[in-house]
């Protein structure tokens, strides 16, 4: 199984931050690669 090296992980949540995401966001996301667990999903935002 191939795993992310601390510097991938580093260059994904820099684009994420530059995406425009929150730390909430970022963190929540990361949650749910780890452990799958649903309520760590992102969700779809509303068009504004």
């Amino acid at each position: 199984m191939n795993t992310m090296n601390m510097s991938e992980a580093a260059r994904m949540i820099l684009g994420l931050r530059s995406a425009g995401w929150d730390e909430k966001s970022i963190n929540d996301f990361i949650l749910y690669i780890e452990t799958g667990d649903e309520q760590y999903k992102p969700k779809e935002k509303p068009a504004e």
